[in-house]
């Protein structure tokens, strides 16, 4: 057999562990069908392969981000970005040149910010943005995506009053005082305000998400478990396919909403083909720790008052997964403090245990806060962690939120790993940096806790080997071998061999999907 193409003179690093070095590559069609030095690979050479020599870059296979809101993503990209932002002026100030574009009663949406990283030290409120934009309705989410903050004019449209009451999971902060509302929302109480801005209809958003997956490539996504709100994303998937701008291989993950109707029609986890798949049902068992809403076991150390929100009770969530379970679907369920992680294992060992199935792969979104009682609990139950490392370094006040004690068991990568819990790698982005490099540095390279640090080798496991187990395709992807698909991306350096704080440094040179490359960086 021939190859369509063939790299050579490159440093591959396989992340196949009998294997885990070679030289040279051959891809037919869509499918690697050598691997090896040069001279082993030269016999699939003819006068018709393209031949590229690669000169000592390095190879590795393909990244995937198990966990990310591209559509989300894809807005973002339109808004305002407050990532980073140091005080509420410099939001004031990034929201008058937005207002200064807009005319007046458009909606003005943004998000990234952090009242942890504020210099006032406080959430931001809606007479802050009154001052810049009294006669534009806005809404700026915080980094996390479980808070926001209103102006008075969005307030208004949405209704939301002094008398306005806070829904069951949700929380409309107000005055201690007046009883006004400050204009910060948690949770579902968000709800009040986004249904009433207006959506951008299908075309916009299929825009958006195709600019996105571009945006995905160049930081060497070939892969991503896309987590959708509506049936329209599926639409929008579908639309990118056949205009040929999806880029990304796709495994959908659908919110609790679609349960129903994804039993009704008889689909399950892995239905479709190489490039788009139906993958987990998502369900939400709290909130987020950022916004002291992630259900915890024993108070917030800097709120004693407060230990969280559960969204459902554990006879729901049972319910709710044990029907999931039975129709042949994998749960992605988010949890992020340990009485939701607690919560959510009881519920899996009662699923599992009553209704028996071999290869489950059921997956904790986040795992964020864990103890000593927990992590053998995952390992019985055979779940996996879906983990974001660039919570990291966004989460840099995590001490002060649940004191000392309990930070030690924040984002515990290397307990998990050495406890042989399969974890896999995502962004969760726009909350967090889409590029994998920057997760792979966070993880490898962490200054908070740093006995959690995990190796090299291991991190690169967490966007390959481990996230294709995630999704069942540990057999087509995930490493360099032959038989699977020719997914993989070229380095500027070998992350092995620099120290780590260059990990985020290093830059993708080439993306190349399915045999063909999707990006090549200029130059």
């Amino acid at each position: 057999m021939y190859a369509d193409l063939v790299l050579t003179n490159a440093n591959i690093l396989t992340m196949n562990r009998s294997k885990p070095h070679a030289q040279a590559i051959a891809i037919k069609d869509d499918r690697i069908i050598g691997v090896g030095t040069n001279q082993e690979i030269k016999p699939y050479v003819r006068r018709s392969t393209k031949t590229i020599d690669l000169k000592e870059k390095t190879v590795i296979p393909g990244f995937i981000d198990t966990h990310v809101h591209l559509t989300a993503f894809g807005k973002l990209l339109g808004q305002i970005n407050l990532r980073g932002t140091g005080s509420i002026k410099e939001i004031q100030e990034k929201l008058r040149k937005q207002v200064q574009k807009m005319p007046k009663g458009q909606w003005i949406l943004g998000r990234g910010w952090d009242q942890d990283r504020l210099k006032e030290e406080r959430y931001p409120t809606r007479w802050d943005l009154d001052k810049v934009s009294p006669d534009n309705p806005v809404v700026l989410t915080r980094v996390c995506g479980h808070l926001c903050v209103a102006n008075s004019q969005a307030l208004q449209i949405a209704s939301i009053t002094k008398e306005t009451i806070s829904p069951p999971t949700g929380q409309i902060d107000k005055n201690p005082e007046t009883d006004e509302p400050t204009g910060i929302l948690r949770e579902d109480a968000m709800a009040l305000i986004w249904k009433m801005t207006p959506e951008p209809n299908e075309e916009q958003l299929t825009e958006a998400c195709s600019l996105a997956c571009r945006k995905a490539v160049e930081t060497g996504l070939t892969s991503i478990h896309w987590l959708i709100n509506t049936p329209t994303e599926i639409h929008i998937i579908q639309n990118l396919h056949r205009q040929k701008k999806l880029l990304l291989r796709v495994y959908i993950i659908t919110p609790l909403k679609l349960l129903s109707h994804l039993t009704k029609l008889g689909l399950y986890t892995g239905f479709g083909d190489n490039r788009i798949r139906i993958g987990s049902i998502k369900i939400f068992s709290d909130g987020s720790l950022g916004a002291r809403t992630a259900a915890l076991s024993q108070p917030y150390h800097d709120k004693p008052t407060r230990k969280g929100i559960m969204l459902h009770s554990v006879e729901e969530l049972s319910r709710l997964a044990t029907k999931a379970h039975k129709a042949n679907l994998q749960l992605a369920i988010h949890a992020i403090g340990d009485q939701a992680i607690d919560a959510v294992l009881t519920v899996l060992e009662k699923t599992v245990r009553e209704a028996p199935r071999k290869n489950h792969r059921h997956r904790i979104e986040h795992a964020s806060v864990l103890n000593r009682k927990l992590i053998p609990r995952m390992k019985r139950l055979n779940v996996i962690a879906s983990i974001q490392p660039h919570f990291i370094i966004s989460d840099f006040w995590v001490a002060n939120r649940v004191g000392s004690t309990r930070a030690r068991w924040v984002y515990p990568f290397r307990t998990l790993i050495q406890n042989d819990i399969s974890v896999s790698g995502g962004s969760d982005c726009p909350i967090e940096p889409i590029d994998p490099l920057l997760g792979i540095w966070a993880a490898v390279a962490r200054k908070v806790c740093p006995e959690e640090r995990i190796t090299v080798d291991d991190a690169l496991r967490l966007y390959t080997t481990n996230a294709a187990y995630a999704s069942f395709e540990e057999s087509i992807k995930g490493s360099i071998e032959v038989g699977k698909l020719a997914d993989f991306i070229v380095l500027s350096h070998d992350p092995y061999e620099i120290s780590p704080d260059k990990i985020r440094d290093t830059k993708v040179e080439m993306t190349v999907i399915g045999g063909r490359a999707v990006f090549v960086r200029q130059g």
